[in-house]
């Protein structure tokens, strides 16, 4: 029997990919031991015992951006977290680590190398984390979701996606997803959305131009998040919903997408063969832009501005690529090009090489 230990957690965008692959070992050797690592605070400590994961408890020790006074006392609370996962290691018998960022990551690398045990680093972003960075020097295998992505090492894998997402038939689902919305299943959807809470740049664009689109003959599906105050119209052709929890419907009635571009939203409409434009969050690293890059380099996906997007921005830009059928199919065949449902499969087949590999 195989124990296997899983770190990462803080972000969906760590957990998510870490339960994919959870579930797709466990799906090919119920009889393995799954243990996953992560702290006490972060979305980890809900969703892993809720999808049935013993979750093991870490120190969560921030990196220090700047010298002050946590970072005079990370050396010992680091050193104290590593100590914590190495007797996790040793008194589970752990045989692998698989770790995906965020806070558990970095002492999980470190544990694994003085306990012998390989480990391999799974990247989700195209601009990697710190603790991966630093993991990936002495991994035994270094996966990345996105093509370019600055890795040592790194071989491109895809990202491990939803279970719903991997199995989801377009094409069978979509008379389902139109019934489910209100929509007409023979016309074409546009599907807009931000993120669970929604994106006040383009719930404002589309709350200006929603009735372009439907002046272009298409439909709007319109996510507009949860802390969203936009007023529903509520007119045919355009369903608007504040959430949605049957996102596969949704992406089975989609024939073009405009949406934020974090790592699993692209993945998951790459994987899926739907063209989209990406409207890259402006705060943070700039990883959302890289993470579009290799869609858009495929010619996937087109990539509009935050900062101008606008109702003008749907009329001038939008509008006219829902008229032209023409270019949408040959976005739609680059995307099934650049797109994987594989990721997961490919993660297992990394830790698998990991286990066989000579020390």
């Amino acid at each position: 029997m195989t124990t296997y230990l899983l770190a990462g957690g803080g972000t969906a965008g760590h957990v998510n990919p870490l339960l994919a692959v959870a579930d797709g070992l466990r799906l090919r050797d119920s009889d393995s031991d799954l243990l996953v690592l992560g702290t006490a605070e972060g979305l980890e400590a809900r969703l892993v015992p809720e999808r049935g994961y013993e979750l093991l408890i870490v120190d969560k020790v921030p990196f220090p951006r700047r010298p002050n006074k946590q970072a005079a006392s990370f050396p010992a609370k680091f050193r104290r977290a590593v100590r914590q996962v190495r007797e996790h290691i040793r008194s589970r018998g752990v045989d692998v680590v698989i770790g995906f960022g965020g806070y558990a990551a970095a002492p999980a690398y470190i544990a694994a190398r003085r306990e012998g045990v390989p480990y391999v680093v799974h990247e989700a972003n195209a601009k990697p984390g710190l603790a991966n960075k630093l993991g990936a020097r002495r991994a035994a295998s270094v996966g990345v979701a996105f093509d370019g992505t600055p890795m040592r090492g790194a071989e491109v894998v895809g990202m491990p996606l939803r279970r719903e997402v991997i199995e989801l038939d377009r094409q069978a689902a979509r008379a389902e997803a139109a019934e489910v919305f209100g929509l007409d299943v023979d016309r074409p959807v546009l599907l807009v959305f931000g993120g669970s809470l929604g994106a006040q740049r383009l719930n404002d664009a589309l709350g200006d131009s929603w009735q372009n689109v439907l002046d272009a003959g298409w439909q709007l599906l319109h996510v507009t998040g949860e802390r969203s105050d936009l007023a529903d119209p509520g007119v045919p052709g355009y369903a608007m919903r504040r959430y949605i929890d049957r996102m596969d419907l949704a992406f089975a009635l989609a024939d073009l997408i405009v949406s934020r571009s974090g790592a699993a939203t692209v993945s998951e409409i790459s994987a899926l063969g739907i063209p989209a434009l990406y409207v890259p969050y402006s705060v943070g690293n700039g990883e959302q832009r890289l993470n579009a890059a290799s869609a858009v380099a495929a010619g996937a996906a087109v990539l509009l501005d935050d900062a101008t997007f606008s109702g003008e921005t749907v009329r001038s830009t939008v509008v006219p690529l829902l008229a032209d059928r023409g270019r949408i199919a040959a976005m739609a065949a680059a995307a099934d090009r650049v797109g994987t449902r594989a990721g997961t499969e490919n993660v297992i087949a990394l830790i698998d090489r990991a286990l066989t590999a000579p020390n």
